[in-house]
C-alpha cells in the first residue's frame, strides 16, 4: 500500500509541476522560465532574485507560487513517510510471497520497484511527444474553465532600473490597434519598438507609419511597468 501511495504521488507531482507551469506562462511568463519557476516553487529550490521579481510582481503569480509551495511540501513529506515504510520489512510474511522468499527482502523488492518506478515516470514524463500532449490537454482544460486568467504579455528579460525586453500581444480591445507607431505615441512613455512579429514574418526596427494590426506581437524595450500599464491594461 506505502508503495503504490508513493508511486501515485510521484506521478501527481510530475503532474502539478506540469500545471504549475502553464498557469505561470498563462500570466505572461516564457515557457522555459515558467517550467523552471513551477518546479522552484514545487520543490523551494532553484530560486535567483531576478527569477523571483517575475513571480512576486503580480498577485495572480504570488497565488500560483503559494499552492506549488504547499503542494510541494505535503507532497515531499507524504513520499518520504511512504518510502520508509516501504523499506521496513512487514511484521507477518505475506501470503503472495513464494516460501523460499524471506520477508526480509521485501525493502530491497520494494526499494527496486521504487528506482525502477522512478526512472519509468521520469522517461515517461520527460519524452517530447507525451509532454506536449499532456500540456496541451492540461492548458485547455485551464484556460476553458478559466481557473487562470491568460495574459497577453511575455516578459523576456529583466534589466536594471526595472527595464527589459518584452513581447506583447495586440488584442482586440487594444487601445493601440489600427495606429501607426507614432500616433500609439508608445516613445512618450518611454516604450521603443524593437520589431513587429506578423504571423510568421518578423519586422525588424519597423518605421514610425507602421500600421499596427490584431495579432502583431510588438518586441519591445523599456520600462516594464509601463509596458504593462500601456500594453497590458486591456
Amino acid at each position: 500500500m506505502n508503495l503504490l501511495l508513493f508511486i501515485m504521488v510521484l506521478i501527481v507531482s510530475f503532474i502539478i509541476v506540469r500545471i504549475g507551469a502553464i498557469a505561470f506562462q498563462l500570466t505572461g511568463l516564457e515557457w522555459s522560465l515558467a517550467k523552471f519557476q513551477a518546479l522552484s516553487c514545487f520543490t523551494a529550490t532553484g530560486f535567483t532574485t531576478r527569477e523571483a521579481e517575475l513571480i512576486t510582481a503580480t498577485p495572480q503569480r504570488r497565488r500560483i507560487a503559494s499552492i506549488l509551495i504547499i503542494l510541494g511540501h505535503a507532497g515531499l513529506v507524504t513520499m518520504i513517510a511512504t518510502f520508509a515504510n516501504s523499506l521496513r520489512p512487514p511484521v507477518i510474511k505475506l501470503a503472495f510471497l513464494p516460501d523460499f522468499v524471506s520477508p526480509n527482502f521485501m525493502p530491497w523488492i520494494n526499494l527496486t520497484i521504487i528506482a525502477v518506478a522512478i526512472y519509468i515516470i521520469y522517461k515517461i514524463f520527460t519524452n517530447s511527444k507525451f509532454a506536449r500532449r499532456l500540456t496541451n490537454v492540461l492548458r485547455k482544460r485551464i484556460v476553458k474553465r478559466e481557473i487562470i486568467k491568460s495574459v497577453s504579455f511575455e516578459e523576456l528579460a529583466i534589466a536594471t532600473g526595472g527595464y527589459g525586453v518584452s513581447k506583447v500581444a495586440v488584442s482586440a480591445g487594444s487601445p493601440i490597434l489600427e495606429k501607426t507607431l507614432l500616433r500609439s505615441e508608445l516613445r512618450k512613455h518611454d516604450i521603443n519598438v524593437l520589431a513587429i512579429v506578423r504571423r510568421e514574418e518578423t519586422i525588424p526596427n519597423p518605421s514610425a507609419d507602421m500600421k499596427i494590426l490584431a495579432g502583431d506581437e510588438l518586441v519591445c524595450f523599456g520600462k516594464l511597468e509601463n509596458i504593462r500599464k500601456q500594453l497590458c491594461s486591456s
